[in-house]
Parts: structure tokens; sequence; C-alpha cells
């Protein structure tokens, strides 16, 4: 698989709660609305604690935001033989 292996709902999850706009999720979380925006096309990872807050403006959890795009790629590469 080429390309980022972690996706994530961020658009959705923003469009789907009242439509909140990137320089708002931006603000509301403490990063740049650029950080918003590398994030949703897959060009960054958030940390941890990102992760944590992204998560909880959207009152949900850290896998209902990010997921891998691919499960047996991720076993493949990170799994235990």
């Amino acid at each position: 698989m080429t390309g980022p292996l972690i996706g994530n709902s961020l658009r959705r999850l923003r469009l789907d709660h009242g439509q909140i706009s990137q320089a708002d999720l931006a603000k509301i979380v403490g990063v740049t609305r650029q950080t918003i925006v590398a994030l949703e096309t897959g060009r960054y990872a958030p940390s941890l604690e990102l992760a944590m807050r992204l998560s909880a403006v959207f009152g949900c959890t850290g896998d209902e935001v990010f997921h891998w795009r691919d499960p047996g790629a991720a076993r493949a590469l990170y799994g235990q033989n």
C-alpha cells in the first residue's frame, strides 16, 4: 500500500457537528488551520494528545476519528508473528 496507513473522519465529523470550520476546530484544539488541513488530507499524523483533544471535541473515541486504512497491512507491518 502506498500513502499513509492511517485515515481519519475529521471532515465528516466537522460537517456532522454543525459544520465546524477548519479554523474553528483548530482554535478549539490549539493548532493552526494548516494542521487541520494536513490531518484531513493524510499528510500529518497527530500526537496522541492532539488525537485525544479531537476525539473530545466530537464526543467520540479515538478509533472513531482515526483508523487504519488497511488493517491487514498494519498487522503485517506491526503485528507479532
